[in-house]
């Protein structure tokens, strides 16, 4: 195989495609191809698989933080109302112990007690007075959580009031420094999540860029046939969907260029057949003019000088006489000489230009060759029927004289080399076509009718052929013999006729050429 007829493999570049390019190299330095077609607005595969993933992950991402959220409510809830419970009942008791003993009492115990976390306790009077107030957090002092995520996850707040002699304890759940711890899981949460979200986007986006580094070689590709180089071939693309993809590329591109090929073989044929048969019309145009041309000269020439021949002769043998016996009988000989040569003329006329055809018909000529070959073959039946052929010098020259030459040929094969007994010619027209019957009882076709050097079958074929019709020969269906079977389209236009076509006898007729009779 030469450097022309291998594929092409498929280079990416900007700028329009050689013809013939090197392999391209699969790198990150790939480029995407710029190709003829307007591109489609918005984003590209890999930016578009990227941000589903993104946004899947950001979803599970939020999804994580919500159920944290969640967790840190439940969890403070359960914490200040524990603490709020355990906290009211262990003062209620300190309460009723310390009532003996004066406000002053309880005041000193809480004061030792210290702050009770997650709780906010205040000993008043009965006029009002405060006498303790719990002592701030100390607990992560200075900070508290954002109020938004405070209203998220503060739970309703638990608030306990002891009636004491003479005033009253109240202890209310105080949540902040809970909310604060949960606050702080949450950034914690928060700041991993989005580090990871980060760190697998951009993981997710160069993996999306080496699968997808192939795709600017399958644009190539696709550009290349586009701009009809089906010579073109993509390199092995690495992974399995890509190379599918890449075969899948390829094979198109074989069956393109299969295809192309194959119509342009088949459009090449079909010129060649088309102008075969151009030149075979005219050859056998050509043919014909040249045998009505001899027709005419035998008739008009060789004919005349024939009799002229057999004039003389008599002429000489009626005065010689007696006077010179053998000079009258040399005369004698001559003139029966050109009679027959006359009559070979004669006979020959008819089967190189039949003039009935021209003058009278189809029909008229059909009928004179059949009853000539009756004249000949006495022993054989000959039978024909004629449908439609009633205005037949109306018929186009072409076919006429093509259905004639069928006709005559058919009947030659089967008179002179079928052995049959019985001939049938049918011919049957309409105003769109001539069909045409011979059928004889001989011994058929042989096996190598159709082998070179067989040419009147063959060129029959041919002949029919080049006037669009059709022309078929085999077995009778009732068995035995042959069948020869044409039909000649006759509504095309004739009007382009070629050389030696009806116009051109006319035109000839015309110029003072007679034809023969």
């Amino acid at each position: 195989m030469n450097d022309a007829s291998r594929p092409t493999p498929i280079s990416p570049a900007s700028s329009p495609v050689p013809a013939y390019a090197a392999p391209i190299e699969q790198d990150d330095q790939a480029q995407p191809v710029a190709v003829r077609t307007h591109l489609p607005r918005g984003l590209g595969l890999r930016w578009q698989i990227h941000l589903i993933v993104a946004a899947l992950m950001g979803l599970f991402v939020a999804v994580v933080i919500a159920l944290q959220i969640d967790a840190t409510r439940r969890s403070v809830h359960e914490e200040i109302v524990a603490a709020n419970r355990v906290a009211g009942q262990l003062l209620q008791r300190v309460g009723w112990i310390y009532t003996g003993a004066g406000p002053q009492a309880l005041v000193d115990f809480l004061q030792q007690l210290g702050r009770v976390r997650a709780n906010n306790i205040r000993l008043e009077r009965d006029d009002g007075q405060t006498l303790f107030v719990s002592a701030p957090p100390t607990y992560k002092q200075g900070r508290d959580a954002p109020d938004w995520y405070t209203g998220l996850v503060t739970p309703p707040l638990q608030r306990q009031v002891i009636a004491l002699p003479g005033g009253r304890l109240t202890v209310e759940a105080e949540p902040s420094r809970a909310i604060l711890d949960g606050w702080d899981d949450f950034v914690r949460l928060a700041g991993a999540g989005a580090t990871a979200l980060v760190l697998l986007n951009i993981g997710v986006f160069w993996l999306l860029g080496r699968a997808l580094r192939p795709l600017p070689t399958i644009v190539a590709g696709l550009s290349r046939l586009e701009q009809g180089d089906y010579a073109a071939r993509l390199p092995a693309l690495p992974g399995r969907d890509v190379g599918v993809i890449g075969q899948a590329v390829n094979q198109l591109a074989e069956a393109i260029e299969a295809e192309i090929q194959a119509r342009l073989r088949a459009y090449e044929a079909e010129r060649t057949l088309e102008e075969s048969r151009e030149f075979s019309r005219r050859l056998e145009a050509h043919t014909e003019a040249e045998r009505r041309a001899i027709a005419r000269e035998l008739h008009d020439e060789f004919a005349q000088s024939v009799t002229a021949i057999r004039t003389l002769a008599r002429t000489i043998q009626a005065r010689m006489g007696e006077r010179d016996t053998v000079t009258a009988q040399a005369a004698s000989m001559i003139a029966e000489e050109a009679a027959r040569l006359y009559e070979a003329m004669h006979g020959l006329i008819p089967r190189l230009a039949p003039p009935a055809l021209d003058d009278l018909g189809l029909a008229d000529a059909l009928t004179e060759l059949v009853d000539a070959s009756r004249s000949r073959f006495e022993d054989i039946g000959i039978d024909l029927s004629l449908s439609g052929l009633e205005q037949s010098r109306s018929l186009p020259a072409e076919p006429a004289r093509a259905a004639y030459r069928v006709v005559q040929e058919a009947l030659t094969n089967a008179l002179r080399h079928s052995g049959a007994t019985r001939v049938s010619v049918r011919a049957e027209a309409d105003p769109q076509s001539l069909q045409l019957t011979i059928d004889d009882n001989g011994r058929g076709l042989p096996e190598d009718w159709a082998r070179r050097g067989h040419y009147g079958l063959r060129g029959l074929r041919e002949r029919v052929a080049t006037l669009e019709g059709r022309l078929t020969l085999g077995a009778r269906p009732e068995g035995g013999g042959t069948r020869i079977e044409a039909w000649l389209p006759l509504e095309r236009d004739w009007s382009s006729r070629p050389p030696g076509s009806r116009a051109d006898t006319d035109d000839d007729t015309a110029a003072g050429r007679k034809a023969p009779r």
